[in-house]
């Protein structure tokens, strides 16, 4: 128990450079005030107590703005960054290191009493906004973008962009590497590579129009050159 509140704690000095104290971590930091409240209330919920597992999630999401589950599985070393409107529902499972920006949604897309929320393997990052609806597996080492809504399962070692969500394989595989990847910055785009791809097909087009109407008007100029001399 204290070598997992250990590890939530440095959590937060691992990825965001503003952590200055333990002292300000542990008064100050909602998504780490988040994090040990589910945890009280998940094990209220797996001994059965789960009314009383619901209202010690539901004071935590009052003081905190972050809904989780009392029914959802979280990995050690889980770090809500901000953490307001973050919603993740009853079926949802979180691996070791995985780190969570504001708004982000680990929803479900069924009726069904059973799985259906996203399994997040370890290391992954999910930038603002976020939304990863279904029953669906994000791989380890992944990172998904802010704003972008994935519904489908993610590979490994993969970047996810976009409304819906478009997949990128990464070039370089992170094993061994426990640090979350949070650079945010570089992030594929996906609309501006569809939109290079496509003037470049109408460059190759316009060339072969211009070299058909070139060939077209050789070709009328020949047949009038032969109606000439025939006329003579």
């Amino acid at each position: 128990m204290f070598d997992t509140i250990r590890r939530d704690i440095q959590s937060v000095f691992d990825r965001d450079p503003a952590a200055r104290s333990w002292l300000e971590v542990v008064l100050l930091y909602p998504g780490l005030h988040a994090v040990w409240g589910h945890r009280i209330s998940h094990w209220l919920w797996k001994h059965q107590f789960k009314l009383l597992g619901r209202w010690v999630s539901q004071i935590a999401r009052g003081i905190t703005g972050i809904e989780i589950h009392p029914g959802a599985t979280i990995g050690a070393g889980f770090f809500i960054d901000h953490g307001m409107g973050v919603v993740i529902g009853e079926t949802a499972e979180v691996g070791k290191n995985v780190t969570l920006y504001h708004g982000v949604t680990l929803g479900g897309t069924s009726l069904s009493k059973g799985k259906r929320h996203p399994t997040l393997e370890d290391n992954v990052v999910v930038g603002a906004g976020a939304k990863i609806l279904g029953a669906i597996t994000v791989g380890a080492n992944s990172r998904v973008g802010a704003n972008a809504v994935v519904n489908k399962p993610v590979p490994a070692n993969s970047v996810v962009v976009g409304v819906p969500g478009q997949i990128v394989k990464r070039q370089e595989k992170r094993n061994g590497d426990n640090r979350p990847d949070l650079n945010h910055g570089v992030m594929p785009d996906m609309i501006g590579a569809s939109v290079i791809s496509l003037m470049s097909r109408v460059d190759a087009l316009e060339q072969v129009l211009a070299m058909d109407r070139k060939q077209e008007s050789i070709h009328v100029r020949e047949s009038l050159w032969t109606m000439d001399d025939f006329a003579i």
